[in-house]
């Protein structure tokens, strides 16, 4: 019976031991956040997967707010954020999870004001103050004459605009309001620059896939959004008045520039924001977006595969991010990234 109950035992613990390996296997990471970076993002989990085989990597594109409050109640092993976490919301978070949290930037985006605007085949030109105006609900007709003055030649309908903003807690709408408030004192004072605020006229839209839906279907609409997203779905955006008084078209080029020239700026946080980057030829609605890693991981399996993951998509993942609409990281800020890397626990 002893010889029975031993070989019992013996074949729970070897049944175990089995169990646990196949599960370290077949590692899953579990993220949340932005949905401005999920496109990039995607591509770089599926490529990721076929380099390191065991990883699997899940990510819920519910936006930038969404993605901190999970990442502080501790549910997932990362979230991201195209806005940096303030002051409080870092000190909750590395309260509840007795660790600190950094900011990793993993590319470069624009957000662009995209429009459904029947008979206008020319990218309009918009500056600051239209676009804010326009959101402030000052503007309302898209015939108005500041939007004449800019669009010289462009038979602007007599219609209504219909103004169309993001209803989750979107990092993409702080790199918005961020630069409503640079371009405007009304906007600051009266809105501000938040992942979520008081929209002043408007209808909403979830994530950025929301906003693009609703723009698709209203005629007469206007609403803003990354990049990528106007790209697939082939809607019109316009080109920005830059701080240097230029016209810019949103593209690699002109947002890789908006990064390039605050670059003496970057702090030892890695967080910035790059609105209305003074430079020629800068795109004045660029941003960072950030991947928040806990600096010490409670599972040391899941901390290294984290590790390994940041290591190759601050690198070699930094390919597939012109493909899909994103500027790469620029090299002095690669470098500083995979530096921060190697503190990680």
């Amino acid at each position: 019976m002893k010889k029975i109950i031993t070989l019992f035992l013996l074949s729970i613990l070897l049944f175990s031991c089995g169990k646990k390996e196949n599960n370290k296997g077949n590692m899953q990471l579990n993220g949340a956040g932005a949905t401005f970076p999920f496109p990039i993002y995607s591509k770089w989990f599926d490529e990721y997967a076929k380099i390191n085989k065991d990883a699997k990597i899940n990510y819920q594109s519910i936006g930038s707010g969404g993605g901190i409050k999970q990442l502080t109640e501790g549910t997932v092993d990362f979230g991201a954020s195209d806005a940096p976490m303030n002051d409080e919301e870092t000190k909750t978070a590395e309260s509840k999870n007795n660790t600190k949290i950094f900011h990793f930037p993993s590319v470069l985006g624009a957000v662009v004001l995209t429009y459904n605007l029947p008979g206008v085949d020319k990218p309009l030109n918009l500056s600051g103050e239209i676009v804010s105006e326009i959101y402030l609900g000052k503007i309302k007709k898209w015939n108005d004459t500041k939007i004449a003055k800019e669009n010289e030649g462009v038979k602007l309908p007599d219609k209504d605009i219909s103004v169309v903003y993001r209803t989750d807690g979107s990092g993409t709408t702080y790199i918005f309001t961020d630069y409503l408030s640079n371009v405007n004192a009304d906007w600051k004072k009266d809105v501000g620059t938040s992942k979520t605020v008081k929209f002043p006229v408007g209808q909403g839209g979830k994530g950025n896939e929301g906003v693009t839906g609703v723009i698709k279907q209203l005629e007469y609409s206007i609403g803003y959004v990354e990049l990528i997203y106007a790209l697939q779905n082939s809607l019109k955006y316009a080109n920005i008045k830059n701080a240097e008084g230029e016209y810019i078209t949103p593209t690699l080029e002109s947002v890789t520039k908006a990064g390039e020239v605050m670059l003496p700026q970057m702090p030892e946080s890695l967080t910035m924001s790059i609105i209305n980057a003074k430079g020629k030829g800068a795109y004045p609605i660029a941003s960072y977006t950030y991947l928040l890693i806990y600096e010490k991981n409670k599972d040391s399996d899941k901390g290294k595969l984290i590790k390994s993951f940041l290591q190759w998509a601050l690198t070699d993942g930094q390919k597939f991010a012109k493909d899909l609409g994103y500027a790469p990281l620029p090299a002095d800020v690669s470098k500083k990234a995979l530096e921060k890397i190697s503190q990680l626990n």
